[in-house]
């Protein structure tokens, strides 16, 4: 499975409010046609940067290095088709500094893109913030729906 050699992940991004550093999941979305998960992986690394909306932006404030992520194909074919990871914590964004970025790295394709119809008549996945927030393009992911997602995958 990929993510090897990553600590067990956290359920809720709260969980860090507590003594103990966790690993929590991601799901990271972008419209192929202005970043595609091709150009990610061709690039390696990132810069996470124009989200300008202030949910996923409280998102990106609490992402920590290690932390894993999905990402997701946004408007134009609507799947996940990898994971990553975060390789630095948020800063003011270069773009605009009055937003917040994270650096990001490409770990590994999904063996099988997983569809977001497919992902909405999963009930393990019935919960998903981004299902139940669509247009949010940074949002959390429990354990349990990393693990589906990954199942899903075939990952």
């Amino acid at each position: 499975m990929f993510m090897q050699g990553l600590a067990s992940p956290v359920l809720q991004t709260t969980a860090r409010c507590g003594t103990a550093a966790t690993m929590a999941y991601w799901l990271i979305r972008s419209e192929p046609s202005a970043y595609s998960w091709d150009a990610f992986v061709a690039e390696g690394r990132t810069e996470w940067t124009g989200v300008k909306n202030a949910t996923a932006a409280i998102h990106l404030r609490a992402m920590a290095v290690g932390d894993g992520l999905i990402f997701y194909h946004s408007n134009e074919g609507k799947e996940a088709v990898g994971t990553a990871r975060v390789t630095r914590s948020f800063q003011p964004d270069p773009t605009d500094p009055k937003w917040v970025s994270v650096e990001v790295e490409c770990v590994a394709p999904l063996p099988r893109p997983v569809p977001l119809a497919t992902m909405k008549a999963d009930p393990r996945l019935a919960d998903l913030r981004m299902i139940r927030q669509s247009r949010l393009s940074v949002s959390p992911v429990s354990d349990a729906e990393w693990a589906v997602i990954m199942e899903l995958a075939g990952a």
